[in-house]
């Protein structure tokens, strides 16, 4: 990974998550994402349950790109899941400023549909919106992360760098005000890695400029 990447943005990593950071309790409308408290557990076979988090607290303003480090197995999908909505923590309370976006870790856990252009317009269908504004959305993220050529594609034909940037690119047609990336770099190469950060960043400060919120 690019660590000078990292250093540019280090003042903003959240912290440890099992630990507990101090938030307010009143909500504002420049606040993206607010955890209070998460837990989460599940039960096995040989023992109660294995906690997962730990009175785990965040929160984000609107506009910022944060990151969440840590060793594997530390709860960093967990959590992402969570704000997703994909999971139910078992105590504590979650708000996240909606609409927003998932990207799953795993891209075949979410590339569905059989074509491309197909599969990124697929989340567009819950707005009400016309042909033209449908290509316009569809296109333009495409364009963003190298797939314009790629739109009649199938995509069993895909590699998986390839399916993970269409998986990126639906997520960014549906205009989210938050958008949550598990392991964005999972599947590119290293300088598909670099374009798939900077083509991300790039798309929020664009939001920022223009809506001030994520």
């Amino acid at each position: 990974m690019n660590l000078s990447f990292l250093n540019r943005f280090s003042e903003r990593l959240v912290a440890p998550l099992y630990s507990t950071t101090p938030i307010r309790s009143q909500r504002t409308d420049d606040i993206a994402i607010e955890g209070r408290n998460l837990n989460f557990s599940f039960p096995t076979r040989h023992v109660k349950a294995v906690s997962i988090l730990r009175d785990c607290s965040i929160r984000i303003p609107s506009g910022q790109f944060w990151m969440l480090l840590g060793p594997n197995g530390c709860g960093k999908s967990t959590l992402l899941k969570i704000l997703a909505g994909l999971l139910k923590p078992t105590s504590g309370t979650v708000y996240v400023k909606g609409p927003k976006s998932f990207v799953f870790q795993n891209p075949d856990h979410q590339v569905v549909m059989p074509t491309v252009e197909a599969d990124v317009a697929f989340g567009l269908g819950k707005f009400n919106l016309t042909c033209d504004e449908v290509r316009s959305r569809v296109s333009r993220p495409l364009h963003a992360v190298g797939m314009s050529d790629y739109m009649q594609r199938s995509v069993q034909t895909l590699s998986g760098g390839q399916k993970q940037r269409v998986a990126i690119a639906g997520a960014l047609a549906e205009a989210c005000k938050v958008l949550l990336l598990d392991e964005l770099t999972t599947f590119l190469h290293e300088s598909d890695q670099k374009q798939g950060r900077t083509m991300t960043w790039n798309k929020e400060e664009e939001k920022t400029r223009t809506h001030s919120s994520f």
